[in-house]
């Protein structure tokens, strides 16, 4: 049990009806989850709003709310706390309420649209590699050292993130590593977090279905920077025009990294192979299993971070050399006939270039390249004919299917990803709306030394169609469809 008032520290107070001296159990803000001696903290949320359950919370026995408006019919006994932001306070409160765990160790966020799970993933394997206790929380699992634990969203709620981080502190953490997403920001999940770090990855066409504009999508983002603290370090990729747009207003102490530009971290690809990369980092060359320019970045980012968090460079090096590659994440095999088969989650239109250019590039044009790919419903409209000229000019074979739908017709989907296909590469295109029966397409089709890719869910494993849930996993159905063909 915490006093309110110890609970309410650093939460900037409106208006107070009752005592903050009342003894509190527990936070939460689904008034479901309600019991005697609780604080309800009242959420704004996009689809409900938490001020319409504040009778529920106090007929189940909260002796407290947190709340943007003070209701008009006062329950006598219950204390009542108005605040200017429900999703701020709440944030604040549940460091507070798990005794501040972010400042027991060393927690780096990672923002930017593509990379951000393979960089906070990364870094979690390389700082385990060197002998440390490493927390992540991810968009595919939540680690405490060894430990894992499901995760649902990019950015967890404050008192998830709170819970999971003190754990870690029980468990004698010493660093974690963080995905932030806008979303994230923006509902101020990471608000009261103390952080060593931020890494900025880079920004391209995503989430315009929740933020109103790509500059108010790249000013959340900056937001994160902004609020760094002068103990803190800022590593941005500066080949992303936007890097130096993240430092403009940040107290932390600024750093880059570049493949292109002149930077602090710099690298130079010498050698990329569909079996991994050679590159040369600070005048010293490394072999990595990762594939890719865009995971060059990646190693770039991770390098940087060690360093700034003090490993030493050859160590890490050697480290980077070993590091596997992030399940759903440019995530492939090589079947006995040989035909390779790549996942990856690229769910964007400048991810999906990204991952097209790296297999062009690396592929010797005397094979076909098969794509797989559709967009998710109920998200933002407007990338789906970019995604549908990016697949159709870059690959030799095109089968357009669903992603998750979610609630929207899957067939509305593939129209609007048509729509951004040009004439000349119509021929290219086969609609197939059931995914799994596309992927089996895609082997069936596919030859000796042909590429497969199947793009858009990486890591997921299942389907949400109509608004139902299923199993689903990419990467285990096409292993299953190339095995029957080697039959």
């Amino acid at each position: 049990m915490m006093l309110l008032k110890d609970i309410l520290y650093k939460v900037t107070l409106h208006a107070v009806v009752g005592s903050t001296s009342v003894s509190i159990k527990n936070i939460d803000f689904d008034s479901r989850n309600i019991s005697k001696n609780d604080v309800f903290v009242a959420i704004v949320g996009s689809i409900s709003n938490g001020h319409d359950y504040i009778n529920k919370a106090i007929e189940l026995g909260a002796s407290a709310i947190v709340c943007e408006e003070i209701p008009e019919d006062i329950v006598e006994g219950i204390t009542y706390v108005q605040v200017e932001s429900t999703s701020r306070a709440l944030a604040i409160m549940a460091s507070n309420f798990y005794q501040n765990p972010s400042e027991n160790l060393k927690l780096v966020g990672v923002t930017g649209t593509n990379g951000k799970t393979t960089i906070a993933s990364l870094l979690y394997q390389l700082f385990k590699k060197a002998g440390f206790k490493v927390g992540l929380l991810s968009t595919v699992k939540i680690m405490v050292d060894n430990k894992e634990y499901k995760t649902s969203h990019t950015t967890p709620d404050s008192l998830t993130i709170n819970k999971y981080l003190k754990e870690m502190n029980d468990e004698g953490v010493a660093y974690c590593f963080m995905e932030v997403s806008s979303h994230g920001i923006h509902q101020n999940r990471t608000e009261g977090l103390h952080f060593e770090g931020g890494i900025f990855t880079n920004l391209s066409h995503d989430h315009l279905d929740y933020h109103n504009s790509f500059s108010e999508y790249r000013d959340v983002k900056k937001s994160f920077f902004d609020k760094l603290p002068a103990s803190a370090f800022a590593l941005v990729n500066v080949d992303d025009k936007n890097g130096l747009i993240m430092l403009q207003n940040t107290k932390a102490k600024k750093k880059t990294y570049a493949l292109k530009g002149y930077a602090d971290y710099r690298a130079q690809i010498l050698e990329n192979q569909l079996n991994g990369l050679l590159l040369k980092v600070d005048e010293s060359e490394v072999w990595t299993k990762l594939i890719g320019s865009f995971n060059a970045y990646n190693v770039l980012a991770i390098y940087g971070t060690a360093d700034l968090l003090g490993l030493e460079k050859v160590e890490t090096l050697r480290i980077i050399s070993e590091l596997e590659s992030v399940a759903g994440r440019f995530q492939y095999l090589i079947s006995e006939n040989k035909i390779t088969a790549i996942v990856d989650y690229a769910h964007t239109p400048d991810a999906l270039k990204n991952v097209l250019e790296t297999i062009n590039s690396i592929r010797t044009k005397n094979e076909e390249l098969i794509t797989v790919f559709g967009c998710g419903g109920n998200r933002d409209k407007t990338k789906r004919p970019k995604m549908g000229h990016i697949a159709s000019a870059l690959s030799t074979k095109v089968i357009v299917t669903s992603d998750n739908p979610r609630n929207e017709d899957p067939e509305t989907i593939i129209e609007d990803i048509e729509k951004g296909i040009e004439p000349q590469n119509f021929k290219k295109i086969v609609t197939i709306t059931d995914r799994k029966q596309a992927i089996k397409a895609a082997c069936q089709l596919a030859n000796p030394n042909d590429i497969i890719l199947i793009a858009g869910k990486g890591h997921e494993t299942y389907q949400e169609v109509r608004g139902e849930r299923s199993d689903f996993d990419d990467f285990k159905i096409v292993q299953e469809f190339l095995k029957q063909l080697e039959k």
